[in-house]
């Protein structure tokens, strides 16, 4: 799965509204939006507090690991 598509579905699954995770990360609320979007990528320090704060590593993040930590062959 995509950055995009994984980040919004954490998002979701917390019950975080794009706000309420912007507000956590210290981002823009356009930040988060654009990152679901597809429309900018985040910076990897950005990708490092998406990771902390979801307790998921950053490969399950950018979609090279599914989250058992297994690789993935997109």
């Amino acid at each position: 799965m995509s950055f995009d598509k994984t980040l919004k579905e954490l998002r979701i699954e917390r019950g975080l509204s794009q706000q309420q995770l912007a507000a956590k990360l210290g981002q823009s609320q356009s930040a988060i939006a654009k990152w679901e979007l597809s429309k900018t990528e985040p910076t990897a320090s950005a990708i490092i507090k998406v990771a902390r704060f979801f307790d998921v590593s950053s490969d399950f993040l950018l979609g090279i690991t599914d989250e058992y930590g297994n690789r993935t062959d997109d």
